[in-house]
């Protein structure tokens, strides 16, 4: 049997990052907290916890965490409906989001939820295509991402579709595209990307170009607000949703690179199939929020 006092000790002091932490959060000492961890790894006979810094779960760990963050998610839900939960106490649903989402539809999303449930967001940003991995891991209750297939033990919901476009200022424009999207102009511009994970400017330009080029000048920047500034101040070009784009685009400030080129980015989100009421007003608010927000799929 799982002692689930100490598999909390475990949680803590891996969402918290350290034992330190940890023994503040639970009111115990590190001596405390250490031990217990010790404790749930020699009743298992497994390894839970890699000791450096900051700690991190083992294989195995990630397996107990994801059903100690399910358990405690079904625990809290079941207190609330028969009248025991901690009165005035917030429920904390971490969730995984790309970056995009988060800086244009994600919270206005949340608008009316966040006000109606008492309820704090611990939010964990990756690329569309890399945060199903927070899901599989067990690190959050549900996410964001541009996975279609629902991952064992989940369920998936469609949410809708964010259309990116290569854009850059006028200004810019006119001093590195003056002939239109080629080849030539690509290698010689500098281009902002979000980071490593970031493959969609070479989706946009294998669409527009048949090949992307396999050198271009590129500045790392993982910041979708600090994205906008840099392309808007002249300083780069780049992929940005419409969402994010559109009105900057009508009114001129932007314009579009390779008109007729876009690259269609289908968003889902995935969520633990638990019994939870909580997790399904969450995914009734998310959903409505998105295709109020995005383009139909």
């Amino acid at each position: 049997m799982i002692d689930y006092r100490n598999l909390a000790a475990l949680a803590a002091v891996v969402d918290e990052g350290g034992f330190e932490k940890a023994a503040r959060v639970l009111n115990l000492t590190q001596s405390a907290v250490s031990q217990r961890i010790r404790a749930l790894e020699e009743g298992l006979g497994l390894v839970l916890l890699v000791r450096a810094a900051p700690p991190a779960p083992t294989a195995a760990g990630r397996r107990l965490l994801a059903l100690w963050r399910q358990v405690r998610r079904l625990e809290e839900d079941v207190l609330a409906e028969v009248g025991r939960g901690e009165g005035g106490a917030f429920s904390v649903l971490p969730v995984g989001v790309n970056a995009d989402s988060l800086a244009t539809w994600f919270l206005p999303a949340l608008d009316d939820f966040l006000r109606t449930h008492g309820v704090l967001l611990d939010v964990r940003v990756d690329d569309q295509e890399a945060t199903h991995e927070l899901l599989r891991a067990g690190e959050v209750a549900g996410c964001v991402t541009e996975r279609a297939e629902a991952m064992q033990g989940c369920r998936v919901t469609p949410l809708g579709v964010m259309t990116y476009r290569l854009v850059a200022a006028p200004a810019f424009a006119a001093r590195w595209f003056a002939h239109g999207m080629t080849h030539e102009a690509v290698v010689a511009a500098p281009m902002l990307v979000f980071n490593r994970k970031d493959d969609l400017h070479n989706k946009l330009l294998r669409a527009a170009l048949g090949e992307p080029p396999p050198r271009i000048p590129i500045t790392w920047l993982p910041s979708s607000e600090g994205f906008v500034r840099q392309i808007a101040r002249g300083h780069a070009c780049g992929m940005l949703p419409d969402v994010q784009s559109a009105g900057m685009i009508a009114s001129g400030e932007l314009v579009d690179l390779a008109p007729g080129s876009a690259v269609r980015v289908r968003l889902h989100w995935h969520c633990w199939n638990l019994e939870s009421s909580l997790l399904a007003a969450f995914t009734k608010a998310l959903t409505q929020g998105a295709r109020g927000a995005l383009e139909d799929g």
